[in-house]
């Protein structure tokens, strides 16, 4: 434990090192203060039964605003829009060849794709926002408290929402700027962290929970830790060997490297799109049997019948659900990694800096050979991201523990938030120890301009 909290322990005896994490450490607890900053004109009784009758999509959709969609906080679309906007710019690197060469001109290109993603962000913000205003306003769903004029009500919504998830993509770019890591990755960290201690809390005083169950928990919750840090942290490596080659006057000796490939390269983004897609048509069944009169519901007719089939077949713990989820995972995992990872790019840059791969000629067949192991490897994190998906699900009704009033207990039992805080966590450590590092070969330069070496 020591040896994994060193890098964190040393970089606080660095004067810039600890003026950075404490920048990170206070904006994370600015965004976890506006999470309370709650909406007005909202019934929040309503607000809660919305949520008890949601069959859990929004109970992961609030997963990742610490518990602002919940409370309907002006934070409660998160940073979901910016994330969505990054992932169609990524696919468009793919459709459109102008975005792959854009991506490829260094510094400028960065910061030209970064700004469309930005823009297109609030587009999507905005769009969303009005969806929201519209549907709380709507009589079905009705958590806009009675006499509030509905005008006054879109406006406030609209405009609140998109401040709202403009705040956290702007406190996380200033993270990356001044603080340690990916300031998105610490955003949602905070978020999921934030609503750790209540989880908890709830958990271990809920008079219906035994010791065997908490004990059975907590087996679970550092098993899947240690299973997480162990699959993220696999990689296939590919060995390399660079021929010989001339570097200004001198002769660059025959090098040998390797091509890591990582298991769980797409990361948590398979899991995004397969959860949204399984639970959209179970919640577009509920809402659609709240709205029906009860003469209707009494007689059992055909579109109520076939919604409640629905509702009850894509449902949490529905075995159709499941195994539908399981599919969509694995699928997301092998095209979202095909996304970020160009074998033919990869390829041709190996052949283009006289790099082969031992046994394989270069061009053609050293694609072939990439493209065969990475399915391989694809499949493997693609078991991984479905199991700890269906861990989620499944954890809390194999432990029969009770539902949880704060949104659910993914957080302890694994899923897509224990996937980030353990990601994230793993990334900190990685990037101080980098920083000290670096520091050390800083030193190191000094003492040779000092002449003491």
């Amino acid at each position: 434990m020591k040896k994994a909290l060193e890098p964190l322990i040393l970089s606080w005896r660095v004067p810039d090192l600890r003026n950075r994490l404490l920048f990170v450490l206070g904006a994370m607890v600015l965004y976890v203060m506006s999470l309370h900053i709650l909406m007005p004109d909202v019934d929040r009784q309503k607000l809660d039964e919305l949520f008890r009758s949601s069959g859990g999509i929004l109970d992961f959709i609030d997963m990742f605003g610490g518990g602002a969609l919940r409370k309907l906080s002006i934070v409660a679309l998160g940073i979901m829009p910016y994330i969505t906007s990054s992932i169609v710019f990524q696919i468009l690197t793919i459709a459109f060849p102008y975005f792959k060469e854009l991506q490829k001109e260094g510094e400028y290109g960065r910061r030209k794709m970064a700004q469309w993603t930005r823009w297109a962000a609030i587009g999507l913000t905005v769009i969303q926002a009005t969806v929201a205003a519209n549907a709380f306003m709507n009589p079905a769903i009705g958590i806009m408290k009675a006499g509030t004029p509905p005008l006054k009500f879109l406006v406030e919504t609209v405009l609140a929402l998109t401040a709202g998830t403009m705040f956290p993509l702007w406190l996380g770019e200033q993270i990356t700027e001044k603080g340690i890591g990916n300031g998105i990755s610490f955003i949602i960290f905070a978020g999921i962290v934030a609503r750790l201690p209540e989880h908890t809390w709830e958990l271990a005083t809920s008079p219906l929970v035994n010791w065997f169950q908490l004990l059975m928990l907590v087996v679970l919750f550092v098993g899947t830790v240690v299973f997480v840090i162990f699959v993220t942290q696999g990689e296939r490596r590919i060995p390399v060997k660079y021929a010989p080659r001339m570097a200004g006057r001198r002769m660059v000796q025959a090098q040998r490297s390797y091509l890591p490939l990582k298991m769980a390269a797409a990361g948590v983004i398979p899991i995004i799109f397969a959860v949204s897609i399984v639970l959209f048509p179970g919640q577009i069944a509920a809402w659609y049997i709240k709205t029906l009169p009860a003469s209707v519901v009494e007689n059992q007719t055909m579109g109520f019948r076939i919604a409640e089939t629905l509702a009850g077949w894509f449902s949490p713990t529905s075995w159709v659900a499941s195994l539908l989820y399981a599919a969509l995972v694995m699928g997301f995992t092998y095209f979202y990694t095909a996304v970020i990872f160009d074998v033919r790019d990869l390829s041709d840059n190996l052949k283009k800096y006289g790099g082969q791969v031992p046994g394989y000629a270069p061009g053609r067949p050293t694609q072939l050979f990439i493209d065969r192991v990475l399915t391989r490897v694809t499949f493997a994190g693609g078991l991984f991201l479905a199991s700890v998906a269906l861990l989620q699900w499944w954890a809390p009704t194999l432990l029969q523990l009770p539902p949880s009033s704060s949104g659910g207990l993914s957080t302890l039992v694994g899923g897509t938030s224990l996937l980030i805080v353990v990601g994230v966590a793993m990334e900190i450590m990685q990037n101080l120890d980098q920083q000290l590092k670096m520091r050390q070969y800083e030193g190191f330069a000094k003492q040779m301009g000092r002449g003491r070496l």
